[in-house]
């Protein structure tokens, strides 16, 4: 199906009684997600690991959004053994859409490991969000026209799996193991469409990535975010390559409001994937691969112990 040609980034189409989970909605892009999604209508709850952060982005919502839907819901995808709770403490009977957005993104060594011995970032960034898919593959299924948007990047795009040291075990870099964890997010999240169209389910599965976000270029939005006047001109010049996260939250949400969105899409920024309007964009041959795609997802299954084929 082809995308809409006008799409106003503004005015986003009525979501009122749908219903969202955006993990790591607390914070950065994930948060003006959950905040233009409240802003539409939907009811959000926003999947956090930390109550205090949760609690102060619902605040800030609420001051922006008058009469915002929004709640929190604990949620830490480091912790594998913890999900089946946090998906029960919803209290949903149905789910219109999950977007995948919360991440961990290390700087400097060493290693660190997840509670459950996974690398931290492709244990958290995938593993987690794959896990996490399967706990809520019942309510995304009782929902016509579910989706699931899984947040991939531009580094991603550029990195290739290495799929016999998807742990990083052997030769770790922090950046390129971010890489990695963002474009296995990425090729599962094309290989869930597959696996979904092929069981005839109404629930369908799209990529989106955010481009280049700055600090800099972001909007205040206190206590969540704060950037002085200093902050926001030392950064005008980037904005002609890159954006603010609230400009990065667009592909996600078109990825779930836009009904002329399909399914195995990617969306994201359209001047050179960095910034602009969202866009549908080409998919590139190592991001579908469906050989590639079939490894990491049996290899997802055995350390994860579920599988979310709906």
């Amino acid at each position: 199906m082809r995308s809409s040609a006008h799409w106003d980034v503004r005015r986003p189409p009525r979501a009122d009684g749908k219903t969202v989970l955006v993990t790591g909605g607390n914070a950065g892009i994930g948060y003006f997600v959950a905040e233009q999604l409240a802003g539409s209508g939907a009811t959000v709850v926003i999947g956090s690991r930390d109550a205090a952060k949760a609690e102060a982005a619902l605040t800030s919502i609420r001051s922006r959004v008058p009469g915002a839907e929004v709640r929190h819901v604990r949620l830490d995808l480091a912790d594998l053994s913890s999900l089946e709770a946090s998906v029960g403490a919803l209290d949903l009977d149905r789910l219109d859409a999950v977007v995948q957005n919360a991440g961990v993104l290390l700087d400097n060594p060493p290693r660190r490991e997840t509670a459950d011995g996974n690398e931290l970032m492709f244990g958290t960034n995938h593993l987690g969000h794959f896990a996490l898919t399967a706990r809520l593959g019942p309510l995304l299924s009782a929902t016509p026209g579910s989706r699931v948007v899984v947040t991939g990047s531009f580094a991603g795009k550029q990195e290739r799996l290495d799929l016999d040291d998807l742990q990083s075990t052997r030769d770790y870099r922090p950046k390129r193991t971010y890489g990695r964890s963002k474009l296995a997010q990425m090729v599962f999240g094309f290989e869930l469409d597959r696996r979904l169209r092929a069981a005839g389910s109404g629930t369908a599965c799209v990529v989106a990535h955010p481009g280049g976000a700055l600090d800099s270029l972001t909007p205040a939005r206190p206590p969540v975010h704060e950037r002085t006047a200093g902050e926001r001109l030392r950064g005008l010049p980037l904005g002609l390559v890159v954006q603010g996260k609230e400009a990065a939250a667009w592909p996600a949400v078109r990825a779930v409001l836009d009904p002329s969105v399909s399914g195995g899409q990617l969306w994201g920024p359209r001047v050179f994937g960095l910034r602009g309007l969202p866009a549908l964009e080409p998919v590139r041959e190592h991001l579908s691969d469906p050989d590639s795609a079939a490894r990491l997802w049996a290899a997802s299954v055995e350390l994860t112990g579920v599988d979310p084929t709906m």
